[in-house]
């Protein structure tokens, strides 16, 4: 059974994913994040596929961080995914934060990733 918040995040989510949609021009970095780890995917609607996913669970994260749950574990995941997005060719995304505020993890994960030369 879902909280009280995680139902008003999915209402959130739902608003936003109204109007956002990845092209495969500019598809869509959508991110989920838990207590625990932090998961984000790059995902082109108009073809219903995930181009890149890439989570804090992965080998070469789990190396770099003690604990993903944190700011500095969103931080490396995003540097990580921005790397992979930019030798596939992507330069240009939508980010979708998923109903979550642009706040701590969400946020420390966009800034690494703009920081490695993703545009959003």
């Amino acid at each position: 059974m879902l909280s009280i918040n995680e139902h008003k995040r999915i209402n959130r989510h739902e608003r936003i994913r109204k109007v956002l949609s990845g092209t495969t021009e500019r598809p869509r970095l959508c991110v989920h994040r838990s207590i625990k780890n932090m998961q984000a995917q790059i995902v082109d609607d108009t073809t219903g596929k995930v181009l890149l996913g890439k989570s804090t669970l992965a080998k070469d994260i789990r190396t770099k961080i003690k604990y993903a749950g944190n700011v500095s574990g969103a931080a490396v995941l995003g540097e990580a995914l921005a790397a992979e997005a930019l030798k596939k060719g992507i330069k240009k995304v939508s980010f979708d934060r998923g109903g979550y505020l642009y706040h701590g993890r969400v946020k420390a994960f966009a800034e690494a990733a703009r920081k490695v030369g993703l545009e959003f």
